[in-house]
């Protein structure tokens, strides 16, 4: 389903990584899990505009683990209750190996 989206500029789409069920053995409502920081790349924008009209690719790829801040990027929900997040690759502070 994300072959629908295709992000402009220095853009990204994740999909978040699974939040953890229970803390202390204690299972938590829904609503209550904090989201997971860190999620998977499925698609990448072609890069940003120089103010001298030069695009510099992104240095975030497809396929790559990211790490990004609590309150960054637009959630999107598609049809199948699918969510993914759109990024700026400014937002994402690390790759995971």
């Amino acid at each position: 389903m994300h072959n629908k989206f295709k992000p402009l500029g220095n853009r990204i789409l994740v999909r978040r990584a699974k939040s953890l069920e229970s803390k202390g053995g204690i299972l938590l409502p829904e609503s209550s899990k904090e989201k997971p920081k860190e999620g998977d790349v499925l698609a990448v924008g072609p890069g940003k505009f120089e103010d001298n009209g030069k695009l510099t690719p992104l240095e975030v790829v497809v396929g790559n683990r990211v790490l990004f801040g609590a309150y960054s990027g637009t959630e999107v929900k598609t049809d199948d209750r699918e969510e993914y997040l759109i990024l700026s690759e400014e937002d994402v502070l690390a790759t995971l190996n």
